[in-house]
């Protein structure tokens, strides 16, 4: 039986690497809340129920965690998860998961509850409405149940841990959230043509052009013949979107006290990866068509310098620099 840990290595690559290098007791903590969110994107992502069915679990899931239901009965409900995707493991130990979390401090433990709860709920209305986003704040609304509330929930639980951060709270909650969509919108155009696949097009109609009216016309991006000059446009709106809240993400890694050079190197790591994939990203339609990853030496590399120089704010706004180049 996997433990928590190593259900975490083999459900994200990247934000393990960040959640060692916390210090206790904020380690267990945001290692379960990351868990407990794996569980939701579960039910969100999968391919295999039904609309109806999916919400009916999401809620049911978002009821353990407010109400304290029976978290055994939920797993058996999910019946056999016959997919070896990270989610799916996670999903599998989802009643040890809430386990971990009746064994946190009180005050971190609603603070999870809360945050976890509420995107849950947000995915569960997001999976009832379908994949139709008219405009941008369609897909701002989206990403806000998804990853926006966990900017907040992660800030709640770093306010919990260190003076500064809780007195600087109500200024880093805003800057939270948009650190949130930063890295939701770089998610986004990675997984443009699998989401596709999926039924999901993350693609607000309005960046698209009048031609694209609806939902189907929106899918029709990914199955018609390539037009490289709405393709190049759409990415570059994404990625001008993306950058606008890594500008925001960066001020919120500033804000961190250079004494906490484990949570400040959580928040780098996420930060300087987004970076390196939006830089990727621009001008290349390829995403339309095939995911669009930094190589595993890059990876090494960004890790390794921001382990080294990450207190520095004034590293971390040339080395950004330096990543954001094509």
């Amino acid at each position: 039986m996997p433990s928590l840990n190593e259900l975490l290595h083999a459900s994200s690559r990247t934000f393990a690497v960040g959640i060692d290098r916390l210090p206790l007791p904020l380690r267990g903590e945001v290692e379960t809340a990351y868990l407990l969110l794996r569980v939701s994107d579960y039910l969100e992502d999968n391919e295999s129920m039904a609309p109806s069915r999916k919400a009916e679990l999401l809620e049911l899931w978002a009821r353990v965690l407010e109400e304290g239901e029976d978290a055994r009965a939920f797993e058996g409900l999910l019946g056999p998860v016959a997919d070896a995707t990270p989610d799916a493991l996670v999903a599998r130990n989802a009643e040890r998961v809430v386990a971990a979390l009746h064994n946190l401090d009180p005050a971190a433990q609603a603070v999870i509850r809360g945050h976890v709860k509420d995107s849950t709920r947000g995915m569960a209305r997001w999976v009832r409405r379908g994949p139709d986003l008219a405009d941008e704040a369609d897909l701002d609304d989206y990403m806000h149940e998804v990853a926006g509330r966990v900017g907040w929930l992660l800030t709640e639980l770093f306010a919990l841990a260190v003076s500064e951060v809780a007195a600087q709270r109500e200024g880093m909650m805003p800057l939270g959230r948009e650190f949130g969509l930063a890295l939701q919108t770089v998610n986004v155009i990675r997984g443009l043509h699998a989401d596709w696949r999926r039924g999901w097009v993350y693609v607000p109609r309005s960046f698209a052009g009048e031609a694209v009216s609806d939902a189907a016309s929106a899918a029709a991006l990914f199955t018609g013949e390539p037009d490289p000059a709405r393709e190049a446009h759409i990415v570059d709106r994404l990625v001008a979107k993306g950058e606008r809240h890594l500008g925001a993400a960066s001020a919120y890694v500033r804000r961190i006290p250079r004494r906490c050079h484990g949570i400040r190197l959580f928040c780098l790591l996420p930060y300087l990866f987004a970076v390196r994939t939006l830089a990727k990203s621009r001008n290349s339609p390829s995403v339309f068509r095939e995911e669009t990853k930094i190589s595993r030496a890059e990876v090494g590399r960004i890790v390794r310098a921001a382990s080294l120089l990450g207190r520095s704010n004034r590293w971390i706004g040339w080395y950004a620099g330096r990543l954001a180049r094509p």
